[in-house]
């Protein structure tokens, strides 16, 4: 039994979560129970009995770093159950979810004390527990143990609550994810007995979202974002500006959102984001312990701000605007003082809207620019970053520059020079040909491109990011980015996401030890009815057995 330190405390009021997955439109009824089949008689008295069966592991996506199953009853929700936690305020937005979803899976609603004239020994407990002893489960790692009479969640901090109950979520019937559904009766669950202890590989998993070449509303975005808490990832890369389109507000240049933000690839309308509704993004996130790492692509794919601010521009006059997906042909006046003064503001004002500590700079596919020139931008650009108090991250251009010792390279391309990698300061992982959700599936895929190669489920799993590049002193994660040259809505970005970006989850999260293709696609499969339920587009894979 673990030493618990920390004592639960107060009453937990049950109270509706947010949800903003769209609701399906007839759901289905939860499945009835199949009864157990007859069966045949032993052959003879003299019959060797068969050893016990062990009990099946329940498919978690992660997989955790250790799950044990364990013999004899689960644990029932039921009338008489309970749930605690501590006054944290996290904590508390964790155990109102969890109510949440034990009231949409069984039609009981539950409460820190059970219903009056309850018989005690009949009362059943799940306690969500800080317990800063447990040092060894680090920032995120969490421990669950699932016995007949209480459920209980440790972990030293909140996100490790908050990651374990995406673990319980998987447990309980995929039914709860409906966010209507009605009970005449209350209907019992029981949670498999088990314990499981859970700790990250890597502190970066993450995904990136190009909101530039097609733009995406709040509501989309926090979507997105309940899609990455879900596989337990913690980084949401946003695109925000390129050639077609800018996307964030700056107050002190109000054109590069009045006439960059207006435009998309294929000359639809854009849009942008105020400086307001960043930061709801922002808290959004943090709620779900997803950080917002905000990008500013330079000295490239820049028209949008070049088509906006004459002086941004060489010759003093505005590039006309662009809405086609051609790479490589723009670039910021890097010899003009003007230029790093107009980036100071940009820098400035998004580093004072983000409270995380990273700024991506960008720093890919410049064409137009010598060596020389490219490295003497990436240098200052850095000091400017820094200067403004936050780490750079630049695509792995960046790493033929001289970089400061917090500085991250954001490897991307598959020929990238090994060498160079390694000499980074840290590393995020996106290789294209495995990490990028934008390429197709096959050669049928209607969505997504190919200059990567075509990538099936399989590809974006079987990989191990510590043989990536030899001799790097600080794999940080990985990163999965979904450029949006070919997607336009919500539907899109969830048939080029899932599967793959739970492929990309359990490449972050899980030991390589315990990570394997033919036991993940088992685990990956039984997902279907709870992302169903959720209304979420994804694939329908033909290498994944997938429940129904």
């Amino acid at each position: 039994m673990l030493n618990r330190t920390a004592a639960i405390a107060t009453a937990l009021a049950v109270l509706t979560a947010c949800a903003h997955h769209p609701k399906p439109a007839t759901p289905q009824p939860p499945p009835a129970v199949p009864t157990a089949a007859p069966q045949p008689p032993a052959s003879s008295p003299a019959s060797v009995p068969a050893p016990p069966a062990q009990p099946a592991l329940p498919p978690i996506v992660p997989v955790p770093a250790l799950v044990e199953a364990r013999s004899g009853a689960g644990f029932t929700i039921s009338a008489t159950t309970v749930l605690t936690a501590p006054p944290d305020a996290a904590v508390q937005r964790v155990g109102r979810q969890i109510a949440e979803w034990i009231r949409r899976g069984t039609g009981l609603t539950i409460a820190a004390t059970p219903p009056p004239g309850t018989d005690p020994a009949k009362v059943t407990t799940i306690a969500l527990v800080l317990d800063p002893a447990q040092t060894a489960l680090g920032r995120e790692g969490y421990e669950l143990t699932i016995g007949p009479a209480s459920v209980t969640l440790v972990a030293p901090q909140p996100a490790g609550i908050f990651y374990g109950a995406q673990t319980l979520r998987q447990l309980l019937p995929y039914w709860s994810e409906y966010q209507a559904i009605m009970y005449r009766q209350p209907r019992p669950a029981t949670l498999p007995a088990l314990h499981i202890r859970d700790v990250p590989r890597y502190e970066w998993r993450g995904a990136m979202l190009d909101v530039a070449r097609h733009f995406f509303t709040v509501a989309d975005v926090k979507q997105f974002i309940d899609l990455l808490a879900m596989e337990k990832m913690n980084r949401l890369h946003l695109h925000l500006a390129d050639d077609q389109g800018w996307r964030i507000e700056i107050r002190k240049w109000p054109d590069l959102t009045a006439k960059g933000g207006e435009t998309e690839v294929g000359g639809t309308p854009g849009g942008f984001y105020t400086q307001q509704q960043f930061a709801a993004l922002v808290a959004y996130a943090a709620d779900r312990f997803v950080t917002i790492v905000p990008e500013i692509d330079m000295p490239g794919h820049t028209n949008a701000a070049l088509s906006s601010i004459d002086e941004l521009n060489c010759n003093g006059q505005a590039t006309p605007r662009f809405t086609g997906t051609a790479v490589g042909f723009s670039a910021l006046c890097v010899g003009m003082e003007f230029t790093y003064s107009f980036l100071d503001d940009v820098i400035g004002e998004i580093a004072a809207m983000t409270p995380g500590p990273y700024f991506h700079a960008g720093g890919d596919e410049v064409r137009t620019l010598t060596p020389e020139q490219y490295r003497g931008f990436v240098e200052r650009v850095q000091a400017i970053v820094q200067a403004h108090g936050k780490q750079m991250i630049g695509w792995d251009e960046v790493a033929a520059t001289s970089l400061l010792p917090t500085s991250i390279v954001q490897h991307w391309r598959p020929d990238a020079a090994k060498g160079e990698l390694a000499r980074a300061p840290h590393l995020i992982l996106s290789p294209g040909n495995r990490a990028y959700l934008d390429m197709k599936y096959d050669s049928e895929t209607a969505l997504g491109l190919n200059w990567a190669g075509l990538i099936p489920v399989q590809t974006s799993y079987d990989w191990d990011p510590a043989t990536l590049v030899p001799g790097a002193p600080s794999v940080l994660g990985v990163e999965a980015p979904l450029w949006s040259e070919t997607i336009a809505t919500m539907a899109d970005v969830e048939f080029l996401a899932l599967p793959r970006l739970a492929a990309i989850a359990e490449v972050g999260w899980s030991p390589q030890t315990a990570r394997a293709w033919d036991t993940f696609r088992v685990r990956l499969a039984a997902q279907a009815p709870r992302w169903s339920a959720l209304g979420i587009n994804f694939y329908r894979a033909p290498e994944i057995p997938w429940a129904r």
